[in-house]
């Protein structure tokens, strides 16, 4: 007899592993592949906004990586000239190679973050700008300079030692030839290179003309600097120095002490004294032109150019003796006579001491 068989339950048929229908799967596969993209779209356009985002300062900022820094002490350096939005940015994109990045780096307003890293990244630093005038002594011209460059104060005079024992020349003579002025340099330059830069610049100044101005006065270039040094610290009048510098010349020419104030100055250290005594006249030095005759062996600040120009050229006059007007304007009252002198100082000392 034939049994009558049940049909298999459609459960049998699915398996164990699986119980979504097949076109439900595909929809999830879709919408997960659809999530990813998404995802990874949004964000290439944060990081595409974020690489390609201007530097927001309103003003151009620097940024220095030292030579001795590390990878993480070049970051921050990016990141304190640069804000932590922006400069982390930066810190982010470049490409970390420390000794290739050594240098300093002007950062315009609007300057893209991965243009910023590449240059960085690359070394193609920006010329910064050592300008000094105004200096008067070694040690202060040595901290300036060090101030704005990637070497030490030390480093710096340790150098100008080094370079004039070379050349066999004094330190009077090196330090003469730092001429005040602009000059353009990258901050990774070595202290020789700096030094050789501004010496370039002294020998352009000295050209035959000069040169032979300087023989007819009967000085070296050494001697014109010191004596336009000494000009300089007599008169904030520029237009001034001219009839100071011949008054001097016509003192040197005679034989007679300069007795330049200045020069006790430099001499004390005491640069701020507004009267010159009996006790700081006594002080043995060579820069001291009340004890010692001619002109001191070096400068008493860095002067000018153009003072070394009023030097050279300083129109002819008898005067050999001048006192500061008792106006208070600045100028000096001239002289060839030292009765007149003597009348102008007291004028002087009653307007500005009350003293007879």
């Amino acid at each position: 007899m034939r049994r009558n068989r049940m049909p298999p339950h459609p459960s049998l048929h699915m398996t164990e592993q699986n119980n979504t229908p097949a076109p439900q799967r595909g929809r999830t596969r879709r919408k997960v592949i659809t999530v990813i993209a998404l995802a990874v779209m949004a964000w290439g356009v944060w990081y595409f906004t974020r690489m390609s985002a201007g530097y927001p300062g309103e003003e151009a900022a620097w940024v220095r990586i030292p030579r001795s820094a590390t990878v993480e002490q070049a970051k921050d350096s990016i990141r304190a000239a640069l804000g932590n939005g922006f400069g982390s940015t930066v810190a982010n994109l470049w490409n970390g190679d420390v000794e290739a990045s050594h240098g300093a780096y002007r950062i315009e307003p609007g300057e893209k973050a991965w243009q910023v890293a590449r240059r960085i990244g690359q070394g193609r630093q920006t010329p910064v700008r050592v300008t000094f005038n105004n200096v008067r002594t070694a040690p202060q011209l040595a901290e300036l300079i060090a101030s704005r460059m990637d070497f030490s104060t030390d480093e710096f005079k340790a150098e100008c030692v080094r370079m004039a024992g070379e050349e066999h020349i004094s330190q009077e003579q090196l330090q003469a030839e730092f001429l005040p002025d602009t000059y353009e340099v990258y901050w990774t330059a070595t202290p020789a290179e700096l030094i050789a830069k501004i010496r370039s610049n002294y020998r352009k100044f000295w050209t035959d003309e000069r040169k032979r101005q300087a023989d007819t006065l009967g000085l070296s270039p050494l001697q014109v600097s010191v004596l336009a040094s000494i000009v300089e610290e007599e008169s904030n009048r520029r237009d001034e120095r001219p009839k100071i510098a011949r008054l001097y010349l016509n003192r040197l020419k005679r034989g007679m002490p300069l007795q330049a104030d200045p020069t006790v100055k430099f001499a004390t250290g005491d640069f701020a004294a507004r009267r010159i005594t009996g006790e700081m006249l006594k002080v043995e030095s060579p820069y001291n032109t009340y004890r010692r005759n001619g002109l001191p062996p070096g400068i008493i600040r860095y002067p000018e150019a153009r003072t070394l120009d009023q030097v050279l050229q300083a129109p002819a006059h008898d005067y050999i003796y001048m006192c500061a007007r008792p106006d208070g304007s600045g100028y000096h009252d001239f002289t060839a006579s030292y009765g007149a002198h003597l009348a102008n100082a007291k004028a002087f000392r009653s307007a500005a001491y009350g003293a007879k």
